[in-house]
């Protein structure tokens, strides 16, 4: 799946108030920047039970393979794609009343990668402290994204996840290997790292299903 290059944003990706275009350096940059950096070759073992609590092998089960970092900047890729030429419509379009919009969804993906990025760091770490869980609602709610520009959401999700990613590539082999207690359930580096991969990938297909495909 290639990414749209700076000529094709330019023509199309607009955000605003309604037709405000963005500066087509800024969204080249981030449509057309490379990979992130070289991945290690260290193979990543898929979590085993009791690595995760059961909930979330909603999100584990949706990630395909054990090259969780290659995995990772894919979906980078893929989602920079999906938001390549999407509007202000399209980022504030609920697909029923009471729902988030599509930038609430994209910026509760961030919030909740972040959470879960910090938990990875924690726990690689060796800190045995008892992290707390969050209440997702409330940070949608008191979150800025409603009144953020869509682009700036995206450019958002591409520095979370490029740091999510700097972090578990720089892990050695027995970091992933730990466990620790987050929302009062164990967890390991490892269930962290596919959760966050399955969490992304379980919310942009909402959005090309129930946002997208409907807005237009």
């Amino acid at each position: 799946m290639q990414l749209c290059n700076s000529s094709s944003v330019a023509r199309s990706m607009l955000f605003g108030t309604g037709q405000l275009r963005i500066e087509s350096s800024r969204m080249g940059a981030i449509m057309s920047e490379p990979a992130v950096i070289t991945l290690p070759s260290l193979a990543i073992a898929r979590p085993q039970a009791g690595e995760y609590s059961p909930y979330y092998d909603r999100y584990i089960s949706l990630v395909q393979g054990e090259d969780i970092l290659n995995t990772l900047d894919q979906q980078r890729r893929e989602t920079m794609t999906l938001l390549c030429g999407r509007d202000e419509e399209d980022g504030n379009f609920r697909y029923a009343p009471g729902k988030w919009s599509a930038k609430e969804v994209l910026g509760h993906v961030c919030d909740t990668e972040r959470v879960f990025a910090y938990r990875a760091l924690r726990i690689s770490r060796g800190d045995a402290t008892p992290l707390e869980g969050f209440e997702q609602d409330d940070y949608v709610r008191n979150g800025p994204f409603a009144q953020r520009p869509l682009a700036d959401l995206v450019e958002d999700f591409i520095a979370v996840r490029r740091a999510t990613l700097s972090l578990l590539r720089n892990l050695e082999e027995a970091a992933w290997l730990r466990r620790g207690i987050a929302n009062k359930n164990e967890v390991g580096v490892r269930g962290l790292a596919y959760i966050i991969a399955g969490h992304e990938l379980h919310h942009r297909r909402i959005l090309e299903e129930r946002y997208f495909a409907a807005s237009r």
